[in-house]
């Protein structure tokens, strides 16, 4: 496996050997140990989250507040989609930017997007089976998010608006300005 740091330090590319011949191919997708050498520290995946979409769906930008706040491994089994990070603790360098990355079934990608993230993505083909680890559970009291056409924000998301498929609360997220439910720089959540 392969750990690249992005444009902001914190949010990791991961690609995977793939090991293939004419039956097909094999590829570990998550080694705790390789992973956490890399980090400098320990990650608990708890629970595993997977999506199926077809082209235009947008889910995000979704965070989670603590004593619940997530740390994502995302990658896709099946077709293609735009993934985003975007930093949302008050008096990082990166405050408010973002990192977007391919990932595909085919070039077998992840990213990890750290506590402190907003996290989204949109897909690019019918069909696209989306799966991500979470090291926190679901909690419906700390869920949040900032609105993916946030003027300030900027972000590309490759298609055209009218193209875009969004929940009725991803409709209506604040503004990255308009929210106090962001992190703080420096803390150190996973302790």
């Amino acid at each position: 496996m392969q750990f690249t740091r992005t444009r902001i330090r914190d949010v990791i590319v991961i690609e995977p050997k793939v090991h293939g011949d004419d039956r097909g191919y094999f590829v570990e997708t998550f080694r705790a140990d390789k992973l956490e050498k890399f980090l400098g520290f320990k990650l608990n995946f708890g629970q595993d989250n997977e999506s199926k979409s077809s082209k235009g769906v947008l889910r995000g930008l979704h965070y989670q507040l603590p004593p619940h706040a997530q740390t994502k491994l995302v990658r896709v089994i099946q077709g293609r989609v735009l993934d985003v990070a975007v930093d949302i603790r008050r008096n990082s360098p990166t405050f408010g930017q973002y990192v977007a990355v391919e990932l595909s079934a085919e070039n077998k990608k992840q990213m990890l997007v750290p506590i402190g993230f907003a996290h989204g993505f949109v897909v690019l083909e019918d069909n696209t089976i989306f799966a991500y680890k979470v090291d926190n559970y679901y909690s419906p009291e700390c869920d949040r998010g900032i609105a993916f056409d946030d003027k300030d924000l900027n972000i590309d998301w490759i298609l055209d608006k009218e193209e875009l498929k969004l929940s009725p609360k991803d409709t209506t997220q604040p503004k990255l300005n308009e929210t106090n439910d962001l992190f703080e720089f420096g803390v150190d959540y996973y302790a």
